[in-house]
């Protein structure tokens, strides 16, 4: 069922097979220096093996990263299965379950794209090592509603620095991808008044937000370059890059997507256009930290859960002052606050 590959970037990386549930995927530990490995299980259908695999690759980097800034004791690791969500199956979810319950505790996953509660439910009948469940007694749920708060709160820290308020009232922001985590994001602002436009591969989607949210309804290929005051990245990474960073006219960047920069040089590209990048491990790590409650088994997890969301709005403040004092872009700052933190 593991068949463990040799790559010198992470601690340890799993090809996962299971014939009889049809099951392909990996897993991929990147850090346990801080604690156990933590991150999601994702289920995309990847066109190949190596695409799958640098997926879960970067990913698992990027939870090093993420539970580094939270300040949280855990770990960088992250799971992804090949194939349609639509084609997943309760005995693939079970085998993908044995296949975490070997690595016994090394890593916890809990849910990502392509995955719900329910699926962990069924992950969690032969493995304790799953958080995001709907019961139990530390059962944190869909970290998605948290993870959305998170962004939020950043976008708030963003605007302070980009605009001279934190009042999101009347500000415009492009969101890209309407899952979980950006569907709750749009409830946020459009409760607090921000004006909308919206771009989402399933036109459903978009027609939801246009009746629940009163949003513009943008295209999938060009929500970056809307002329938006904020654009919010959260689908899919690698959206920034050299094709796109010239077309994009809001001057805050500040998204739930995972690995947004598709090149570490994107950040010193948006900078040099005086586009304000927030990173995005520091931004999405609502989820991780509503995850991370139930992983620790916090007996009081609600101001425990709030406590950390002040903490890393702290935290992204503090990049946001070193970047501006130093003329840097925010992700560098970033990474090197995580160092300072023992990662």
């Amino acid at each position: 069922m593991l068949t463990r590959l040799e790559i010198e970037s992470h601690e340890d990386v799993w090809r996962v097979e299971d014939e009889a549930s049809g099951l392909t995927g990996f897993i991929a530990l990147h850090s346990t220096r801080l604690g156990p490995a933590a991150g999601g299980l994702r289920m995309r259908p990847y066109p190949d093996t190596d695409a799958a695999l640098a997926d879960v690759l970067n990913l698992s980097r990027g939870m090093s990263y993420k539970n580094a800034a939270a300040n949280l004791p855990l770990g960088g690791g992250k799971a992804v299965i090949i194939g349609h969500p639509d084609s997943k199956t309760p005995a693939m979810l079970r085998a993908m379950g044995r296949a975490i319950d070997k690595l016994e505790g090394r890593y916890w996953t809990a849910e990502d794209m392509g995955m719900s509660p329910a699926d962990m439910a069924h992950i969690a009948q032969e493995t304790d090592y799953v958080a995001g469940r709907d019961s139990g007694p530390f059962a944190s749920g869909d970290p998605s509603p948290v993870t959305a708060r998170g962004v939020f709160d950043a976008m708030r820290v963003g605007a302070r620095h980009a605009f001279g308020s934190d009042d999101l009232r009347g500000r415009h922001v492009a969101v890209q991808g309407l899952g979980h985590v950006g569907w709750h994001l749009c409830r946020l602002l459009h409760e607090t008044g921000a004006r909308l436009t919206v771009a989402d591969t399933v036109p459903a989607r978009v027609e939801e937000a246009r009746a629940e949210f009163a949003a513009e309804a943008g295209d999938t290929a060009t929500i970056h370059a809307a002329p938006a005051d904020i654009f919010a990245p959260c689908a899919i990474g690698g959206i920034l890059n050299a094709t796109t960073i010239p077309e994009i006219r809001a001057r805050l960047v500040a998204g739930a997507a995972n690995n947004q920069l598709a090149a570490p040089g994107d950040a010193d590209a948006l900078h040099a256009r005086g586009i304000l990048y927030l990173p995005d491990y520091v931004a999405n790590g609502g989820g991780i930290i509503n995850v991370a409650a139930e992983i620790l088994r916090i007996e009081d997890r609600a101001p425990w859960v709030e406590d950390k969301l002040a903490a890393l709005s702290t935290t992204m403040e503090r990049i946001l002052d070193r970047a501006r004092a130093e003329d840097r872009s925010p992700a560098h700052l970033a990474d090197t606050i995580v160092a300072e933190r023992g990662l």
